[in-house]
C-alpha cells in the first residue's frame, strides 16, 4: 500500500483570493450594496489589473473566489514580478485597501466587518488543515498542527517556534504582511489582520485551542504567540 504524502501548501494567490472572499461577504452582510461598492473601491486603488493576476491564477489553481468578479472585463492582467516578497506583499496591500476603504466609511463598525471576514476566513483555513492531517491518518491534537499547516514558511518570516507538552510557543521578529503594512503607512487596517488570523486557524483546526497573543510586529516589533491545547482525558 502507498503510504499517504502531505497536501501541498496553498499558494499565496489562492489565499489572497479566499481571503477576499471572506471579507467581501461579511462587509456585504454588514453593509449592503454599498458594502460591495467600497471593496471595488478598495480593489481599484490597489489595481484592477493586479487583482486580476491574484484572480486568474486563483481561479488557475482551483479556487472558487469572489474576487474576479469586480474586476472590469476590458482590464488586462499585468504581469507581476513573481518573487516571494512581491507575492506576499501584493496579499497584505490589497487586505489593506479593502480594509481602509471600508473602515474609513464606517469606523468602528467597519472595523467589526472586517475582523469577522478574516475570522471566519481564518476558521475555514482551520478547519483545512484538520483535513490535511486527516488524509495522513493524524488527529486534530496539537502535535499535528504546524506540521500540516497550509502555507508555505517562507524565509521572509524569521520567528523561533518551541514545543512544550500542550504548548507551542512562536515568536516572530520578521513578517512580511506586517513589514508590507509598516511601509506602506496602512498599519492601522493590517492590525486587523493581525488580531484575528491565527486565533481563529487554530480554533478551525480544533475548537478547544487557546491562543495568548498579545504582542504585534506592526506595534512592538515582536509577534508573541502561545498556543495550548489540553489533552482530553480518556
Amino acid at each position: 500500500m502507498t503510504e499517504k504524502q502531505p497536501l501541498p501548501p496553498l499558494s499565496m494567490y489562492r489565499i489572497t483570493a479566499r481571503l477576499f472572499t471572506h471579507v467581501e461577504k461579511s462587509v456585504y452582510n454588514s453593509f449592503g450594496e454599498h458594502g460591495q461598492a467600497l471593496a471595488e473601491k478598495g480593489i481599484e486603488r490597489f489595481g484592477f489589473d493586479l487583482a486580476k493576476n491574484i484572480a486568474v491564477r486563483a481561479t488557475e489553481e482551483g479556487e472558487t473566489h469572489t474576487l474576479g468578479s469586480y474586476i472590469p472585463e476590458p482590464v488586462k492582467n499585468k504581469k507581476l514580478d513573481q518573487s516571494e516578497a512581491f507575492v506576499y506583499g501584493q496579499m497584505a496591500k490589497l487586505f489593506a485597501q479593502v480594509a481602509k476603504a471600508v473602515v474609513d466609511e464606517y469606523g468602528s463598525q467597519g472595523e467589526d466587518a472586517i475582523r469577522e471576514g478574516v475570522r471566519t476566513f481564518g476558521e475555514a483555513r482551520g478547519k483545512g488543515i484538520a483535513e490535511r492531517a486527516a488524509h495522513l491518518g493524524q488527529d486534530n491534537s496539537i502535535e499535528n498542527y504546524l506540521s500540516n499547516y497550509d502555507m508555505a514558511r517562507s524565509e521572509l518570516f524569521e520567528m523561533e517556534t518551541n514545543h512544550y507538552p500542550e504548548v507551542i510557543e512562536q515568536t516572530f521578529t520578521r513578517c512580511p504582511f506586517g513589514q508590507q503594512w509598516a511601509d506602506d503607512g496602512t498599519g492601522e487596517y493590517g492590525i486587523l489582520y493581525c488580531q484575528m488570523i491565527d486565533p481563529s486557524i487554530a480554533k478551525g483546526f480544533n475548537s478547544d485551542f487557546e491562543v495568548d497573543h498579545d504582542q504585534y510586529v506592526l506595534k512592538e516589533g515582536v509577534c508573541d504567540f502561545k498556543f495550548k491545547l489540553q489533552k482530553k482525558q480518556e
